[in-house]
């Protein structure tokens, strides 16, 4: 549910149910470092880090971005190093320590469990991340947006605090690239063995499910098979990927995973993208499923991190004439479509859009490409045109390109303020399916509970 969406607050009020709560991983360094500049109200990261296993690269965190009493609304929040092949030692301190504080903060006076949701699209922070959720004992891993492959393996060497690596997606290579991260490093080797999460790969298709068992090291727990009616990003059409009269991008029946497949592989799964409501909780279990993922209801529940200015918004739109979901074929800088909410004072303004000034400045979405053999750049097509261009990357693919990272975070109210004045402007994703949403809304007119949405789904 991007970034800060499923909060800690969120993962542990569904997680408390008997369910499994799931934070959201991407960007937390960020996520964690604003969260500490702004005061850290109730005192909620503070309390995660007095916990972490090495006191010292806690401390260090803690010195580095925290201001009591709050950063001040003029002021910009400290930049952090961009996600790299080879990241600074600090860098990679952030990651450890803000996936714990996130982990830890949801499992908190609780035996439920607790997953943690990563994309496959940001390599290059994945070690690390997992290694900080896999020290506050994370009981799951899922991850989508690609093929992830490698992930089984990576969780295995990391609970026994071995140097891994992961293979980089590198455009135009000549030569295989990585990125390693080495636990004794960072930590010492004084921790026992951790606990290995259980993985579940997010796919949309039952070929990739079936490839993905095909070898041990590739094997995960489970899957998510996931539908193009889920929030955030969508697996492209499969074949031509032709597009609609609203510019929006045709799915059909090939798109719709076969379930008896993937069954017959022997895996667990849940299923995800328009199961929000009981009825189509029951189809899913009748069709072998061992549940649903479901994004929508808890994102505009009490306890989710989306802004409450938005959440008031969205409701309110769902009130009125109805809320307008489309899927962005171009909006994400990944390639993927992207579900896109219509809303006023957001980046699906067009001319809100034009206004703001292209840069990048947080990074996560950056793609590696060869420069020369054995040398990487990173380029993004949300950066500034000309930029991209001159790293080899052509206009036409930066058209229409929004920059998420800035937007997602001003989502939970930890957008950018920048030093001329502007401030990073929201862009929010939900599915489409919004049945279930409008149920609870005439249930609970003032607003539902993380509790009250799995209550309904188990009606």
């Amino acid at each position: 549910m991007g970034v800060g969406v499923s909060s800690w607050e969120l993962a542990r009020a569904v997680s408390k149910t008997g369910q499994l709560g799931v934070v959201s991983g991407t960007a937390l360094d960020t996520v964690i470092a604003r969260r500490l500049q702004d005061g850290d109200q109730g005192g909620h990261v503070r309390r995660a880090l007095e916990h972490f296993p090495v006191s010292a690269l806690a401390d260090r965190v803690l010195r580095k971005y925290f201001r009591a009493g709050g950063r001040g609304p003029e002021i910009p929040y400290l930049p952090i190093a961009k996600p790299s092949q080879h990241p600074l030692v600090k860098s990679l301190e952030l990651s450890v320590v803000a996936n714990f504080v996130e982990v830890w903060l949801a499992k908190e006076g609780h035996d439920g469990l607790v997953g943690i949701n990563f994309l496959e699209k940001v390599q290059l922070a994945t070690p690390s991340a997992a290694y900080g959720a896999m020290l506050a004992g994370v009981d799951y891993v899922l991850m989508g947006a690609g093929i992830p492959a490698e992930i089984p393996a990576l969780l295995t060497g990391l609970a026994e605090h071995e140097t891994r690596s992961l293979d980089l997606h590198v455009e135009n290579s000549t030569t295989r690239y990585s990125v390693e991260f080495n636990p004794q490093a960072l930590i010492g080797g004084q921790l026992p063995p951790l606990h290995r999460p259980r993985f579940l790969a997010i796919v949309a298709a039952h070929v990739l499910a079936v490839y993905l068992t095909r070898e041990e090291s590739t094997r995960p727990d489970g899957f998510v098979i996931e539908g193009p009616r889920a929030g955030g990003h969508n697996a492209p059409p499969r074949g031509r990927g032709s597009l609609d009269d609203d510019g929006q991008p045709v799915y059909g029946p090939r798109d719709d995973a076969d379930l008896a497949k993937v069954a017959a592989v022997g895996l667990p799964f849940w299923v995800a993208g328009g199961y929000g409501t009981p009825d189509r909780v029951r189809e899913a279990l009748a069709l072998g499923a061992a549940g649903v993922q479901v994004g929508t209801l808890f994102a505009l529940a009490a306890e989710s991190g989306l802004d409450e200015t938005l959440r008031a918004q969205l409701l309110g739109e769902i009130d009125g004439p109805g809320l307008q979901i489309r899927t962005d074929p171009l909006a994400s800088s990944t390639g993927f479509p992207f579900k896109v909410a219509t809303l006023p004072e957001t980046l699906s303004d067009d001319t809100l859009y034009e206004e703001r000034p292209r840069l990048c400045d947080l990074g996560y979405l950056r793609v590696p490409y060869e420069r020369t053999p054995g040398v990487i750049g990173y380029r993004c097509p949300a950066e500034p045109v000309a930029t991209f261009v001159r790293k080899g990357g052509s206009s036409e693919e930066a058209a229409g390109r929004k920059c998420l990272c800035n937007a997602l975070l001003a989502n939970v109210s930890l957008g950018q303020t920048r030093r001329d004045g502007y401030r990073e402007v929201p862009l929010v994703t939900l599915g489409t399916d919004l049945v279930g949403v409008m149920a609870l809304r005439a249930r609970y007119p003032d607003g539902w509970s993380a509790a009250e949405a799995v209550a309904y789904l188990e009606a």
